[in-house]
């Protein structure tokens, strides 16, 4: 790596909250400065924020409909963050707000009015990850529920449901991260990836076949089975003699047998 560049990039790990309100485009100047605001207040209101920040901790970058938090400890500051948000939007229900975490390379850059600022793939990532979810949604990336896995705390709360395909055609596995209270449990509606798509696809038509030949199987082992029970249940009426010396009466005879005949085919 150049000199030049050696001093000039510091690359750190970044714990990354990214936030957005969904559907916030769609909303007059008036209601966007009200949520966000009222977003601003909940978050500034969440105690891994104000402990975060007054440790020097703490990089905030407004993004226009939300922002981005980035923590230096470790990957469950934001996760806490993220819940203790969750809680307080618990009583703002018009906020339908969306939260994505990344843990990754983040480093400081100087905006255009020359102001310290952070950039990076954490940062980039956290967002895309946000991108996944819908309304409610605490999503995690899978390399950041993969380090929360080792915690009995988070444990029970991670729920894995696959990968989506982010910007560029970028395919990140996605982890929903939700409490019995907290969190939105449904799964998010994914842009599955189009490799995912062919595989289920697939998958489908293989099933369908499979299951034609068990049901073709299935015919054929009870087809023999159903003739046998039909010969099982057969029975032969001969015909009756007439033994009287009275030949007229032979008529009797035949009448008996119909009605034997008859009364059998009714049964079964």
């Amino acid at each position: 790596m150049p000199a030049e560049t050696k001093g000039n990039l510091q690359l750190e790990i970044g714990h990354v909250l990214f936030i957005d309100i969904v559907g916030y485009s769609q909303l007059s100047n008036n209601e966007q400065s009200k949520l966000l605001s009222e977003l601003n207040a909940v978050v500034r209101s969440a105690e891994s924020f104000r402990l975060a920040e007054a440790e020097g901790k703490l990089v905030r970058l407004p993004t226009g409909d939300g922002m981005a938090l980035i923590f230096r400890h470790s990957p469950q500051e934001p996760v806490r963050c993220a819940l203790e948000i969750s809680q307080g939007l618990k009583t703002h229900p018009e906020l339908r707000v969306r939260m994505g975490i990344h843990s990754g390379p983040v480093n400081q850059v100087a905006d255009v009015n020359e102001r310290a600022n952070i950039a990076g793939a954490g940062i980039n990532i956290a967002q895309r990850v946000m991108n996944c979810g819908d309304a409610g949604h605490l999503l995690l990336s899978k390399h950041v529920a993969e380090d929360l896995q080792h915690y009995s705390e988070w444990r029970l709360y991670l729920h894995d449901v696959g990968q989506c395909e982010a910007k560029h055609g970028e395919v990140i596995s996605i982890v929903n991260l939700y409490t019995s209270e907290l969190g939105n449990p449904e799964p998010p509606r994914l842009k599955r990836p189009q490799s995912e798509v062919r595989r289920r696809r697939r998958n489908a038509l293989l099933f369908a076949g499979a299951s034609l030949v068990v049901l073709a199987a299935v015919g054929l082992f009870l087809l023999p089975r159903a003739s046998a029970r039909k010969i099982d249940k057969s029975i032969a009426v001969l015909p009756f003699q007439n033994l009287s010396d009275e030949k007229e009466n032979a008529y009797f005879a035949d009448g008996i047998q119909d009605d034997i005949l008859t009364n059998l085919s009714k049964i079964g």
